[in-house]
């Protein structure tokens, strides 16, 4: 072991009249014959740490620090400690800590300012005492600044305490100096590598490399761009692409080890300490430019001075403060960049086996500096190792980790003695999110680095295969210990705002755990887990939503899954729940996560959207109660308590409908505004008797008089004369000379020739695009703006009473009824060659984008065979579509397509708008004209199909519901065979004569369909 610096009291033990500066390292040989492994250096103290756990301490002795009574330059072993084997140990300016390999954390020397964690403030503590209040922890790891002092424990919980002057223990505002080790919640979460303390100021580092430093700050010495103190942990932004995987600390400088071998500096710079050629301040992190060329492994600060290892060329180098011989360059001088450490040094290579003077050359092993001291450990040339690379971190030094290897332990030690310190270690680590959140790193390419709001650093397949492996039954208690501790602890302390994205990687790893998907666990965890996520504060929330947008679709299915699960398991069980606020707040929860999800899934579509479809629900819930109940909800209206407490508004979270409840849905809505006309009306006409005005009393119905000769004519001028309540009536259809009663059929009759001939593109108002075959509104019209409000009344009119028509409209118009901004996609299914350009504008890669389209800010249209230029901006025609601003133009492409084009007419438009069979007689199922029907129905082509639903009822489709709901009527007739098939459309029912031959029945059924149009043959 080599040392240099200042030495009060001859510390070294070379001998007794040495001179107090030592400026070139010199061979330290008080223990000869046994390995040094550690070395901490107080502000006038030393302890040492042997590979067989004894400590031994020299130096100044003012407030018992050495642990023993004999003071001086001769190290000492501490008699108190001989008991434990020691892993580690630390020095402040004038107390000590070690930490024993059971986790146990001991302290000494000076503790006014409560640095000893003993909870008193006693000047001096002489002999080494244990820290009581972390009886209970497994602590990993230490460090001290000068009169405060960090902990961190195996399952992630870091504990500071002592002076608190500057913030230095991170517990928030207005926290004084503090005697017993305190927990620093605001870090709850992050997977931890390291704690580090410089003089007044601290860091902890995570195990993705985010830097998070607090409290003093007079010097930059945080990183954070200013020279103000923290009093809570904040995150150094600027080293967080750096892969920083150490940190080094002194008294008002840090410097810290990059992944790749590189170093930052920041903080004081009076000395020079930081390297950067100057004895400048440096308040942001600054890379250490004559080490650039060089890989360092190791780092190491003393209070004014710095020290980077070179294992290639096995150089030290030093800069900062050397007033003290602390640089070992064999000079007392200031250095500002770094500087070789005076001596012979070699790499480990074996370059030094052909050289004679090989004895006298040192191989760095590691390296030690605090206060004004430096030490080295070196290897013996006959037997050297390699030296201790500071980047490949000690598993364990830092939060424990879950994985194969630690259940195997686990798995050992309870079935050899399940005792409660055993199982209480176990459940501690399994509640920790730390833990959790650094056990299933992305590692390939170090990906885990780049955790970002964006990317969760994470690699959800071995979280898979971890929790498959624990569902083996041989794993049975572990399972039931990770069961509980996710129940009992872990679940419900979820914090709101979590410090960092790296501690919410526990939101993407615990849907992995199977018991999630068992119904058994779904109050316990499930629906836990779905409030905690909802608790989250807005930014968190967002990241949760981007990590979603990231995951693969098959775990995005689970989870649809897990909770649509969840909503028909509590819909099934609500009566069992006595207090129903309870299944409440249950079933709100696993909505608002589908709610959550779905939104997600609308940018992404990472399932299909019929995916969120619940089909149970139409079964397990009353629609057209649970629709009033958010009716009157919505329209700030109280029912009784009684049915409050029980309601569970669903139609809040309409994408779980499918077809057929939203069906049920808007039936439910359309009856209920017919009731309040229809009401409207009685009391109206009970007005007018009292008033002997019986003539004018208004009917229940909405009741239209139309001719078929001229049908539009008459339908508008009905349909004008009515008020928007009427409109909200049921609707009965009169044809001028037809007798039939509509109760139903003329209705579909009359919707579907007024929308055949309304929307026929010989009038102009459409456009038929033959690509889609669909219809859009035409850029020009001649027609009057109240036709396509007739459209809009009639299309309106038609879904309002329950009949399906066929409208070739694309989803932008509906779109656009809900006041959702139509886009390319949506011009794709409208015009598909449009949409392929556009795309290919878009994505194309080269530069030359004006010359290869040669485009501007404009369209060409036609309007009755003349092509016109329409400007999508002003002055469009003078603006070339470049690189730059070719999305604007796609923008302005599809904006003019559906808004600014047909703004006049679809606002018209929209103000408007706003296998199952009975037989009767002698037919039965296996009646021979019946089969002959059959055979000849499927073997008719859709065409012909389309057009027999059109004879029988009035409409060619199918409804929302599916045949199912079609219930169709066959009934025997007297007439001959030389008769047609009659259909009574009102009824679904069709007259089929008894026919002897199945070529009769398809000739008579094929004669009836191609000259059908109304109720009677032309």
């Amino acid at each position: 072991m080599l040392c240099w610096g200042y030495w009060s009291l001859g510390q070294p033990g070379i001998s007794t009249n040495l001179r107090g500066i030592v400026a070139e390292p010199q061979v330290y040989g008080f223990i000869s014959d046994r390995s040094v492994k550690e070395v901490a250096c107080g502000g006038n103290h030393s302890v040492f740490l042997l590979e067989d756990g004894e400590v031994y301490t020299c130096g100044l002795n003012t407030k018992g620090q050495l642990g023993h009574e004999r003071e001086g330059n001769k190290p000492e072993q501490i008699g108190a400690l001989a008991d434990q084997n020691i892993v580690h140990v630390a020095c402040g300016e004038s107390h000590s800590l070690a930490l024993s390999d059971r986790g146990q954390l001991f302290s000494w020397g000076a503790g006014s300012d409560g640095q000893l964690g003993l909870m008193t403030t006693e000047d001096s503590v002489t002999v080494p005492r244990l820290i009581q209040k972390l009886n209970q922890q497994t602590i990993l790891q230490v460090s001290c600044g000068n009169w405060h002092c960090l902990a961190l424990a195996a399952d992630g919980q870091f504990f500071t305490w002592g002076k608190n002057s500057h913030g230095q223990l991170g517990l928030g505002k207005e926290f004084p100096s503090q005697a017993s080790p305190q927990r620093v919640r605001s870090l709850e979460g992050i997977p931890l590598a390291q704690v580090a303390a410089g003089g007044a100021h601290s860091f902890a580092l995570s195990l993705s490399g985010a830097v998070f430093g607090w409290g003093m700050n007079n010097a930059g010495q945080l990183g954070l761009s200013d020279e103000e103190d923290r009093e809570s942990p904040c995150h150094v932004k600027l080293l967080r692409t750096q892969k920083v995987v150490y940190i080094s600390c002194g008294e008002e400088h840090t410097a810290v080890l990059t992944k790749s071998g590189g170093v930052f500096t920041f903080g004081a710079g009076s000395c020079g300490q930081l390297g950067h050629d100057s004895m400048n301040d440096e308040v942001n992190p600054r890379r250490v430019l004559e080490l650039m060329g060089s890989e360092v492994t190791q780092i190491a600060c003393g209070r004014q001075h710095t020290l980077a290892f070179v294992p290639s060329s096995g150089l030290i180098y030093a800069f900062g403060c050397g007033a003290r011989g602390q640089l070992g360059t064999g000079h007392t001088c200031n250095v500002k960049c770094p500087s070789p450490v005076k001596g012979y040094w070699a790499a480990h290579s074996g370059q030094l086996s052909a050289r004679a003077d090989r004895f006298k050359y040192h191989i760095v092993k590691q390296i030690f500096s605090g206060g004004d001291q430096t030490f080295v450990l070196c290897s013996k040339y006959e037997n050297s190792s390699p030296a201790v690379d500071f980047r490949t971190v000690n598993q364990a030094h830092y939060t424990s980790l879950i994985n194969d290897e630690t259940i195997a332990v686990w798995r050992q030690k309870l079935s050899e003695h399940s005792s409660a310190n055993t199982v209480n270690g176990v459940v501690q680590i399994l509640s920790s999110a730390a833990c959790w959140n650094g056990s299933f790193l992305e590692k390939k390419i170090d990906e885990h680095f780049k955790t970002s709001p964006r990317i969760p650093g994470i690699d959800l397949n071995s979280t898979r295969v971890l929790f498959e492996k624990l569902m083996n039954s041989q794993h049975s208690m572990i399972l039931e210990q990770i069961l509980n501790s996710f129940e009992s602890c872990l679940i419900p302390q979820l914090s709101s705002s979590p410090p960092d994205v790296e501690a919410m990687r526990i939101y993407l790893i615990l849907p992995e755990f199977p018991l999630l998907q068992d119904s058994k666990y779904y109050i316990t965890l499930t629906i836990p887990l779905a409030m905690a996520i909802l608790r989250l504060d807005t930014n968190p929330s967002k990241v949760l939503d981007n990590w979603w947008s990231q995951v693969c679709p098959k775990y995005f299915m689970k989870l649809v899954n897990l909770y649509k699960g969840a909503v028909v398991y509590l819909l099934r069980g609500r009566k069992t729940f006595l207090i129903p606020v309870l299944f409440n707040n249950y079933i709100t929860a696993a909505l608002k996560l589908l709610e959550k999800l779905y939104k997600v899934n609308l940018k992404v579509k990472h399932v299909e959207y019929d995916t969120f479809y619940i089909p149970e629900i139409s079964s397990l819930v009353d629609i057209q109660e649970d629709y009033l109940m958010w009716f009157l909800h919505q329209a700030g209206m109280k029912a009784r308590p009684s049915i409050i407490q029980d309601a569970v508004t669903l139609c809040s979270y309409p994408f779980i409908f499918d077809a057929q409840a939203k069906t049920k849905m808007l039936q439910t809505d359309a009856e209920l505004q017919m009731q309040v006309a229809v009401n409207g009306a009685n009391l109206q006409n009970v007005f007018m008797l009292l008033t002997l005005e019986p003539l004018l009393a208004r009917s229940p119905f909405l009741v239209l008089h139309v001719r078929r000769n001229n049908l539009v004519g008459d339908a508008l001028r009905e349909l004008s004369i009515h008020s928007d309540i009427d409109l909200k009536k049921p609707l009965k259809v009169i044809f001028d000379g037809e007798e039939a009663v509509d109760a139903g059929g003329v209705t579909k009759e009359f919707f579907l020739l007024l929308l055949k001939e309304l929307l026929n593109p010989i009038y102009g108002m459409f456009t038929y695009y033959q690509d889609s075959n669909l219809l859009w509104f035409s850029d020009t019209c001649f027609v009057e703006h109240n036709w396509f409000h007739l459209i809009g009344i009639t299309c309106g009119l038609a879904i309002y009473n329950s009949t399906v028509v066929d409208l070739h409209f694309p989803l932008a118009l509906y779109k656009k009824l809900l006041n959702v901004k139509p886009g390319l996609e949506d011009l794709k299914e409208l015009s598909p060659t449009e949409g392929r350009s556009l795309q290919e504008l878009l994505d194309y890669p080269g530069e030359d984008i004006e010359e290869t389209f040669c485009l501007n800010f404009t369209i060409c249209r036609e309007s009755y065979g003349v092509i016109e230029q329409k400007k999508l901006i002003p002055g469009g025609d003078k603006v070339t579509v470049c690189k730059d601003n070719r999305q604007e133009f796609v923008d302005a492409y599809v904006n003019y397509i559906f808004q600014i084009s047909v703004h006049e007419w679809y606002t018209a438009f929209s103000s408007g708008f706003l296998k199952t069979a009975i037989y009767k007689g002698d037919y039965s199922a296996t009646h021979p004209t019946v089969k002959l029907f059959w055979e000849t129905f499927h073997e008719f082509p859709l065409e012909k199909k389309k057009k027999f639903l059109l004879f029988l009822t009035g409409s060619d489709r199918i409804p929302i519901y599916g045949m199912a709901s079609l219930q169709i009527v066959i009934q025997s007739t007297a007439s001959g065979e030389e008769y047609l098939p009659v259909a009574h459309t009102c009824y679904n029912l069709l007259d089929l004569p008894k026919y002897s031959s199945k070529e009769i029945l398809s000739a008579r059924l094929t004669q009836a369909l191609d000259n059908y149009e109304g109720f009677s043959l032309a």
